[in-house]
């Protein structure tokens, strides 16, 4: 991610633009079994086989419909994906690679309950995720080498029903060959045995292989430096599926109007062409809170905002409010993630797993004092545009609060409530297309004014 929370946040700066390089480097150095002082003298050695494939970084992604598993390498290899039940598992094979950490089981996320790997047989390195239920591999891929990182495998995983798996099994075709093993021209050989510790697996072969480019291939034209990448907002529509939030008069759900109502903010900051914008759901989906959260960090989000519509007993009370995250929740928040076994990415561009609880939880404290600082800023601008479109409630129309979708400790957040659903005139305001523009065109201002604010303080 490209935050930097302890220092004045500036834009765009990107988390590993040059230190993945660097690392991959490195790693391939380690392979050859050579020193700094030995590496200048290579040119006059004998060759030696390649050096393997180095892994740069491995993480795992929420987005509303999948999980997506990211491996970036230092050179791009084929691989191959299969499936496997009792328990289900995803399983990928790939040449053997420079991958510190000795194979220990890491923790898994979303659909993914943890995830390992091991040299399966000579020559070959199996990565085996278990999943929380049957899955399948919706789309796998190579990203090229581009700004700043290197090659990346993109595995984006999808829950399905068990039936739905028995039918992937029945149509899997035959277990294809590695590109790796069709160069040699030797017969494929058996699936290989699992893991150890696990039981026998029932392997169902999905025909992904992806080669690497052919090594004899011209090497690519030089590309024009990468222009600086737009901020990207990410808006959260809330509640969604089965949770439909507030029930206002009418019968109007929460769900629907905050839907409606990030769509259009979405349209008028894409059209703008000064942002990008993803949303946490484009569609009447349930998505976890956390879940939410996770999403704007593993998209590198600039800002998030979450939409809602509020509903209490009394119809009398209306107008629109914004909430940031309060410093007690701050403090859980703080605690929690220091505590936590792995905080290699508890805060975008640290990794804190080396430190200490006590290190840990001053360095995130400061990385959230500077993240809510940003967002109460936010807070206050959104006032001030918004309040020129839509009437505010009347007292107090900055609140602070413990909501979940606040807590990221790096990406400035806001949470607007809209208006109130039990408010007759609100919901008939927030059901109405021209009202929802109105909105939009406040929020863009609001955008606008927050990322001029934010580069004239990286001036000073």
């Amino acid at each position: 991610m490209r935050r930097l929370p302890l220092v004045q946040r500036s834009m765009p700066a990107r988390r590993g633009t040059g230190s993945r390089a660097l690392v991959a480097a490195l790693l391939v150095a380690l392979a050859l079994g050579v020193s700094g002082s030995a590496a200048a003298q290579t040119t006059a050695a004998l060759p030696g086989p390649p050096p393997k494939p180095a892994v740069v970084d491995a993480r795992l992604g929420l987005h509303p419909d999948k999980t997506r598993f990211v491996l970036e390498l230092s050179d791009a290899v084929p691989f191959t994906v299969t499936v496997a039940a009792n328990p289900y598992r995803i399983l990928v094979d790939l040449p053997e690679l420079i991958w510190p950490g000795g194979g220990v089981p890491m923790e898994g996320k979303g659909l993914v309950s943890r995830y390992r790997y091991a040299v399966a047989e000579p020559g070959t390195l199996r990565v085996s995720f278990e999943t929380v239920g049957p899955a399948k591999v919706r789309e796998a891929y190579w990203l090229p080498a581009r700004d700043g990182h290197q090659p990346r495998l993109v595995l984006d995983l999808e829950r399905v029903t068990p039936a739905d798996f028995q039918r992937v099994a029945a149509a899997a075709p035959p277990e294809p060959k590695s590109a790796a093993r069709a160069a040699n021209a030797t017969p494929s050989p058996a699936p290989f045995a699992p893991l150890p510790s696990l039981p026998p697996a029932q392997v169902v072969p999905v025909a992904i292989p992806v080669a690497p480019p052919v090594a004899t291939a011209p090497p690519a034209a030089p590309k024009a430096p990468s222009l600086v990448e737009k901020p990207l907002v990410m808006l959260d529509p809330g509640h969604g599926g089965a949770d439909p939030g507030a029930v206002g008069v009418g019968g109007l759900h929460e769900k629907d109007i905050t839907l409606a109502a990030a769509k259009e903010a979405k349209r008028q900051l894409e059209a703008t062409g000064r942002y990008r914008v993803r949303l946490t759901r484009d569609k009447d989906v349930f998505v976890r809170l956390r879940d939410r959260v996770a999403i704007a960090r593993e998209a590198d989000a600039d800002l998030f905002i979450s939409l809602h519509a509020d509903s209490i007993g009394s119809g009398s009370m209306r107008g629109l409010s914004i909430y940031t995250l309060s410093d007690k929740a701050s403090d859980r928040e703080a605690e929690m993630l220091a505590a936590k076994e792995n905080r290699a990415d508890a805060i975008a561009g640290m990794d804190l797993s080396g430190e200490n609880q006590l290190v840990a939880s001053i360095l995130i404290d400061l990385a959230q004092r500077d993240t809510m600082n940003h967002s109460k800023r936010f807070a206050k601008l959104a006032l001030d545009n918004l309040g020129r479109e839509v009437t505010l409630i009347p007292s107090k129309p900055h609140r602070q609060a413990g909501f979940a979708v606040l807590t990221a400790p790096d990406v400035p957040s806001a949470l607007i409530e809209m208006g109130y659903l039990s408010s007759k005139q609100d919901a008939n305001l927030l059901v109405s297309a021209g009202h929802r523009e109105k909105l939009g065109r406040a929020l863009a201002r609001t955008i606008d004014a927050y990322f001029k604010w934010l580069s004239g303080a990286k001036r000073d």
